[in-house]
């Protein structure tokens, strides 16, 4: 498929769908998925990114287990809203992609989402180093429920 508006993502979605939320970074993938009835973020383990088609692979074969209907991909937008090499990195990342794959993907403005889930993860007291583990999914979760809290929005307009 290709890159759709939020808006068009919620006519597609047929009851029971997934949605996966993705923090690309330049070292991992953090992924997190929905549960079914879309209220829910639930974060998976990171990718580590070696080649593209490696990472397409390994991506691929995580959304396929969990059934996912649609991605949304967060994008690294400064935080004066203009788009540095992170967005067109991600932007490259998805017209890739769209190429391997039938999946609607959707951008979604990250900003803070590192920093929202690091501060979630130092107030469950985990480790310095266990955070470095796991900060990419956590980031993850945190674009996902953002797109699930804006389409349960929509639904009741």
């Amino acid at each position: 498929m290709a890159v759709i508006d939020i808006g068009d993502l919620s006519g597609q979605l047929e009851p029971g769908s997934r949605i996966a939320g993705l923090d690309l970074g330049t070292k991992t993938i953090g992924l997190a998925v929905s549960d079914a009835s879309l209220s829910f973020a639930h974060p998976r383990p990171v990718i580590m990114r070696r080649k593209f088609t490696l990472d397409a692979e390994a991506l691929l074969a995580a959304l396929r287990t969990d059934a996912v209907r649609a991605v949304v991909i967060g994008l690294p937008v400064n935080m004066d809203g203009t788009e540095g090499p992170r967005v067109q990195a991600t932007r490259a990342f998805v017209r890739n992609m769209v190429k391997l794959t039938e999946l609607p993907f959707v951008y979604w403005d990250e900003r803070l989402s590192t920093v929202a889930a690091e501060r979630a993860l130092i107030s469950m007291d985990v480790s310095r180093r266990k955070r470095d583990e796991r900060i990419d999914s956590a980031a993850a979760s945190f674009i996902l429920q953002g797109v699930l809290d804006r389409l349960r929005a929509i639904r009741r307009s």
